[in-house]
């Protein structure tokens, strides 16, 4: 059938008729295969699909049929992570039920997909918000309580008064609430955290066997776990019993410290103000800036604001008296709460002594200009040099100081080395309505006592008011807050909060493995089978919590014995945005393209192609019209081509047949595609392999053009289609099917027909062209032997009428020769 504009839709709506109809991509446990799981970071359910979601699943879709391809069992699974804050603003403001609006979009959702061909065992669907999946979410809440891993306590949280509901930190604009304006505070709650510290070192550690992931994310990542050695100093405070410890990573700096500054949470702030004559001032200060949200206080771009607390400390290497102050840009969540300020060699420091005319000493020399002062710095010294103003440790390498200040501060007892994390354990809980119930009860008599597992699951109750104000609807849910304590059979409360929605994400891809399996979180069988996914793909946004959190749950369910892997993810890929006009599409602002609409005209065969010739996969894409233009072109091309394929003569020559020189050529480049589109098929590489398709579509031409009698050439013709239609079938699979079944595949899908092979003979060349310089300009060209010696070379270019015309005789001073390129004879 040819490819025309009239019958895309038939085309395309046919062949997914048929992947569903004979579950073609249903995926189920072979021993005799070996499997290859392919998943992409499953999606919000918003509604219609975007670009981005094109972009992402297209590319999973390629690399899942190209496996399927080349043999392996395929486990391609599709879900939606359906819990969270936007279903519940969308339900708040269209005065819907959130399950109900959830639901909705799924179906949108999951006809799009459908639409763009994609390979889904759609058996295996999943939706995070169905009472059969979040039950399991309760059952690894339950056994992280067993273990210690999970637990209450109080913490600060954005919150706004208004709404009377805690924000999270990308609904804080400028400080105020993003719906009604309200300025944000904070506000401490009972919460629930994991304990995912107790993973710090294998995190960090196993990083180092994920050579398949982009070195950017497991940069990031590294960074984020944030393994520093260091010291622990101890600051006296000045005629007081009390000590400040401050962590720092540069105890070669010690000398320099002429500050000390304190998080306004510190529990020594009360204590240090309390009867000072700036106590009322300072007090103000610190409550105006615990109220302010910690992202805005950590941010680069502000002014970082302080107070002096009129207390004094104690360098405790040099005896000096130095100030304590109070800042907004010190957090007790990191480190200490208090850090040791030494503005000369820190440029945070410096900005903020130059702002409040604090002193200031250089411990660190630059060798580019020893002799320095204070006076004269524009900006903190930060690199290496020999250390200065630090007693007995004048003169040496400040690298080196590090460890020898470090280990004299330990024997003389004013430090200690250390080493500290950055990571925190992870806060899950949310005073929100539409999330995984907390499985646990507050009971007066007993505490906290977790629901029984055969009680699971906690039911999120349906269809009750959510106005997005006054906490957490389920306080006024009566029939799901009262109930009894499992041990003391007395009146008791359940929790009211729900789990983060990472919590949801961060095991889905082992539920995929038996997602109808009620009797079980998965079956271990079906996990040690498939698991681990073999390639992930998703977005740069996860590089850091999803993909942390996911490697956590994976090492607990290992510990508690459900899986046999340390690492979820082999092979990472994280693809680059689609803008338009150099903009990241967006709805706001107006730049957005409607896949249906390109399906609509085009069909989605040449928006797949578009997509993935545009830009490398892990590149930003920059949408443009014409590109899909050219898309349509090239699959017409194909489809044509196609066209002269003679079924009646089949793909093998006659074994006396000798080639031409024309026959290899064709030969050799088709024989040269399959393996370089194979392993670029395997690195990524889908916009080379496009146009390594067109530049053998146009071999092809070249060689039908003035070959097209005699049977020999016929078949050379039908082995380049064919060859074509299967390295172009994970890109344009609808088209493919078509085209394999005019041409007489018998398989009942192209997925199962096998991936070509190349044969290494084939590939080899008889003949080279070898261009000749004269005093390096092009003065000739010839085709020769690929065994030609160098020797024999130079005679004939030398013996050459047209190259003595530019040699005339003349001696040549030097003979230059690029094996198998080209003779640069100098003159």
């Amino acid at each position: 059938m040819a490819y025309h504009i009239e019958n895309i839709k038939e085309i395309e709506e046919k062949w997914q008729k048929i992947w569903h109809n004979k579950h073609i991509f249903k995926a189920t446990m072979r021993k005799d295969k070996k499997k290859y799981y392919v998943l992409e970071m499953f999606p919000y359910p918003s509604g219609k699909i975007h670009m981005g979601h094109v972009r992402n699943y297209t590319i999973a879709d390629v690399i899942a049929r190209f496996k399927m391809m080349q043999g392996f069992n395929v486990l391609h699974p599709m879900g939606y992570d359906a819990f969270g804050q936007p279903a519940e603003n969308a339900a708040i403001k269209r005065d819907i039920d959130p399950a109900q609006w959830t639901y909705a979009c799924i179906e949108e959702m999951r006809t799009g997909l459908k639409r763009m061909g994609f390979s889904y065992d759609w058996g295996r669907e999943i939706a995070t918000c169905g009472q059969e999946y979040y039950k399991w979410n309760q059952w690894i809440f339950l056994k992280m309580f067993e273990k210690g891993l999970a637990y209450k306590k109080i913490s600060s949280v954005n919150w706004c008064p208004n709404c009377e509901t805690t924000l999270a930190n990308e609904e804080v604009i400028q400080g105020e609430c993003w719906r009604c304006k309200t300025t944000v505070v904070q506000k401490d709650l009972d919460q629930w955290y994991l304990k995912i510290t107790h993973y710090n070192d294998a995190l960090l550690k196993d990083l180092t066997t994920l050579s398949h992931w982009p070195s950017r994310v497991k940069a990031m990542q590294e960074n984020w776990i944030g393994k520093s050695f260091g010291a622990e100093i101890y600051f006296n405070v000045n005629n007081s019993k009390d000590v400040i410890t401050v962590f720092t990573t540069r105890p070669d700096t010690i000398f320099g410290a002429t500050y000390v500054v304190l998080a306004p949470e510190h529990p020594l702030v009360e204590k240090l103000i309390k009867g000072t004559l700036q106590e009322k001032t300072v007090r103000a200060f610190v409550e105006r800036t615990m109220a302010r949200p910690k992202s805005l206080r950590m941010s680069g771009d502000l002014k970082k604001e302080g107070m002096f607390s009129g207390a004094y400390a104690i360098n405790p290497v040099n005896k000096e008296t130095i100030p304590i102050w109070i800042a907004d840009y010190v957090l007790m969540d990191y480190g200490t709460g208090a850090i040791m300020a030494v503005p000369a060699h820190d440029q945070r420091d410096f900005l903020f002594a130059k702002e409040n005319n604090l002193p200031m000493r250089i411990v660190i020399q630059n060798p580019q200009t020893p002799n320095l002062c204070v006076e004269d710095l524009q900006r903190a010294y930060e690199d290496q040099g020999p250390l200065v103003n630090s007693a007995q440790f004048n003169g040496l390498p400040n690298e080196e100081a590090k460890q020898k200040i470090a280990e004299w501060m330990e024997q003389t007892t004013i430090g200690k080395i250390t080493t500290y994390w950055r990571l925190r354990d992870w806060l899950i809980s949310r005073q929100r309505y539409w999330g995984t119930p907390i499985p646990m009860i507050d009971c007066p008599k007993c505490g906290t006592v977790p629901v029984p597992e055969k009680d699971l699951p906690v039911v999120l109750p349906q269809k009750i008011k959510i106005t997005g104000e006054g906490g957490s609807p389920l306080k006024h849910c009566a029939e799901f807050v009262n109930v009894n304590c499992p041990k003391c059979k007395g009146k008791a409360r359940r929790e009211t909060d729900t789990m983060a929605t990472f919590f949801d994400s961060s095991w889905y891809y082992l539920r995929f493995c038996s997602p109808k399996d009620a009797a079980k979180i998965f079956d271990k069988q079906e996990a040690a089978y498939w698991m681990p996914v073999d390639q992930y793909v998703g977005g740069i946004e996860h590089a850091i919590l999803h993909l942390l959190y996911s490697r956590f749950f994976t090492k607990f369910l290992k510990d508690i014995g459900l899986v046999n892997v340390d690492e979820p993810f082999v092979r990472l890929l994280t693809q680059g945005m689609v803008l338009k006009n150099g903009e990241v599409m967006s709805k706001s602002k107006g730049n957005t393209v409607d896949p249906d609409e390109i399906i609509e005209k085009y069909g989605a065969d040449v928006l797949r192609l578009f997509i993935l010739f545009a830009a490398p996969p892990e590149d930003q894409l920059e949408w443009n019209d014409d590109g899909l233009d050219g898309a349509w072109r090239f699959l017409n091309r194909v489809s044509h081509f196609t066209g002269e394929y003679n079924p009646s003569l089949g793909e093998k020559l006659d074994h006396a047949y000798q080639l031409t020189e024309a026959d290899k050529t064709i030969e050799r480049e088709r024989n040269s595609m399959i393996k370089k589109i194979s392993e670029d098929f395997d690195n990524y590489k889908f916009n080379t392999v496009v146009s390594n398709l067109m530049i053998l579509m146009n071999s092809a031409d070249r060689y039908r053009a003035v070959n097209q009698k005699g049977t020999e050439k016929k078949i050379l013709i039908n082995r380049t289609i064919q060859t074509i239609v299967r390295l172009l079938s994970p890109i344009a699979p609808h088209l493919a099917e078509e085209l394999w079944q005019t041409i007489g595949g018998k398989e009942e899908s192209i997925v199962r027909a096998a991936w070509p092979t190349y044969e290494e003979s084939a590939l080899k060349q008889d003949k080279i062209l070898v261009v000749v310089q004269v005093n390096g300009k092009l003065r000739g060209k010839f085709d020769v032997s690929v065994d030609i010696q160098e020797e024999e070379l130079k005679t004939l270019a030398l013996n050459d009428a047209k190259i003595q015309e530019f040699v005339q005789h003349k001696p040549v001073k030097k003979f230059i020769y690029v094996p198998g390129k080209l003779i640069n004879l100098v003159v």
